[in-house]
């Protein structure tokens, strides 16, 4: 079986785990992914310090596990945001479930936009914007986030979520659906709006 481009892409820190050198295996974890894992958890959560949080515990997770990791069963990324992902579900989980709905953006600032010329856009529009990407199901918001703002490839969403290519590819289509939808009900789905 032909290794993955992630396997590959970490076969250096892969090798040192599996000769034992766990100290230097995890230097190179912290060297490659402690940015990822933050924004991953930022992209799931939506809170700077319980992202901060939950980013130090998955990396604490990561480290103590580190002589259990496995190549054989899954690329060291994947495994790397399996633990984070898994950490940041459980952490939703203790959340009480949200209300708000897309309907809820403040309408006065959708008013203002619907009435402006495209030309004169600011970045009032674009907080209605974010308003509206934060109130998508987590699912789409997230691979939306990891995708758009984080500009990660539609491997590495993947990767970093546990769900397949074609899965984000849906998500991704079905959060530029919901968006234009709704930013169309507020008479802002105009494009000069928004390149």
């Amino acid at each position: 079986m032909q290794p993955s481009d992630a396997a590959l892409r970490d076969a250096d820190l892969a090798a040192l785990v599996q000769d034992g050198r766990l100290h230097a295996a995890f230097e190179g974890i912290m060297a490659r992914y402690e940015s990822k894992v933050f924004h991953l958890c930022m992209a799931l959560l939506r809170d700077t310090h319980a992202a901060e949080d939950v980013a130090q515990e998955s990396l604490l997770r990561i480290w103590r596990a580190l002589p259990s990791y496995n190549s054989a069963t899954a690329a060291l990324s994947t495994w790397i945001y399996a633990i984070t992902r898994n950490r940041c579900l459980t952490e939703l989980a203790r959340r009480p479930p949200s209300t708000t709905t897309c309907d809820d953006v403040d309408g006065d600032a959708t008013d203002e936009h619907h009435a402006a010329a495209p030309s004169t856009a600011d970045a009032r529009a674009l907080g209605v914007l974010r308003g509206l990407v934060e109130l998508l199901p987590v699912a789409l918001r997230t691979s939306l986030t990891l995708y758009y703002f984080e500009e990660r490839s539609v491997e590495e969403v993947a990767s970093m979520l546990g769900i397949p290519q074609g899965t984000v590819k849906t998500h991704l289509h079905r959060a530029r659906t919901a968006l234009h939808q709704k930013l169309q009900d507020r008479g802002l789905a105009h494009a000069d709006l928004w390149l």
